[in-house]
């Protein structure tokens, strides 16, 4: 079942997104466990962190000058925070690329991992590494909707709460893209759910 899913990531085209050379470039890992009930692995970033402190994200990080591509940005940032070896990673593809509040071109990758890794969180960056189940965001429970307004249209990106995790912003856009990929699911960041109140 999940490799027929990873399939649908292998073959996606992913949107492109022409930006300005000059944008500092950046990858994270969407990590899927092999198992039976996949889950995807996300950390929760150090408060003392001068750039998206104590939010959930994947791991990842800026490209280095030395990266000979992002997929490597993407695995090394990966063992760095969470101590998640490079070679335990089968890497299927990219999600679409997005820009960052702070101007950084950030490009997802998904790849899958054995559901047995024992992570070792760098303190420094990462106060929590958990998993989701993959299902969860399925069903789109949503806490509630942020509309963000962005290269002239609306976004009405999700915020998920699960257990005593906020997941939201870029994450959430991230795993949206990759849950209507690979469930054939129809959630639309572009128009406001039922549930979205405009205030």
């Amino acid at each position: 079942m999940l490799d027929e899913l990873l399939h649908r990531v292998s073959n996606h085209t992913p949107r492109t997104l022409e930006t300005d050379k000059r944008f500092p470039e950046a990858a994270v890992l969407v990590p899927i466990t092999r198992s039976d009930e996949p889950e995807l692995v996300l950390t929760l970033r150090a408060s003392g962190l001068s750039t998206h402190g104590g939010e959930v994200a994947f791991p990842g990080g800026r490209r280095d000058p030395e990266d000979p591509d992002l997929i490597f940005t993407a695995l090394r940032e990966a063992e760095e925070e969470i101590g998640l070896p490079p070679g335990l990673v089968e890497v299927i593809g990219p999600l679409s690329p997005l820009i960052s509040l702070h101007g950084i071109k950030v490009t997802p990758y998904v790849g899958v991992i054995p559901d047995f890794v024992e992570y070792l969180a760098n303190d420094a960056e990462i106060a929590a590494v958990f998993n989701v189940p993959l299902e969860f965001f399925r069903k789109d429970p949503r806490e509630h909707t942020h509309r963000i307004d962005y290269q002239g249209r609306s976004w009405y990106v999700p915020s998920y709460r699960y257990g005593e995790f906020k997941i939201w912003g870029l994450t959430a856009i991230m795993i949206v893209e990759l849950i209507n990929l690979l469930y054939d699911e129809q959630i639309s960041l572009h128009h406001p759910p039922k549930s979205y109140i405009n205030t």
